[in-house]
């Protein structure tokens, strides 16, 4: 497996992941705490697109990889604790 192919499969991974994610919480924001996996999920199409984008000019860099995820995995802190709040509030 050559960089290039591991950038492809991410960015696939990330776009095919990140539509539905954005699509649910839009669907999902009246509930509350969606605004962190609305930003993310459109955040993964975009990167997904970059990383597709780097993976067909032959880019030899996958670093960006790490921070994409490190991101995506603080908006999912940020709306579990937030949706938590918003249920501990409720009951």
């Amino acid at each position: 497996m050559s960089i290039t192919a591991a950038l492809g499969v991410w960015g696939a991974w990330a776009v095919g992941s990140g539509i539905p994610q954005l699509i649910a919480a839009v669907r999902q924001r009246r509930s509350g705490g969606q605004v962190p996996q609305i930003l993310s999920g459109g955040i993964s199409v975009l990167a997904g697109a970059g990383f597709l984008a780097q993976a067909f000019q032959g880019a030899g860099n996958i670093a960006g990889v790490g921070g994409y995820a490190t991101l995506g995995g603080i908006f999912f802190l940020i709306s579990a604790i937030r949706l938590s709040i918003l249920l501990r509030k409720a009951a």
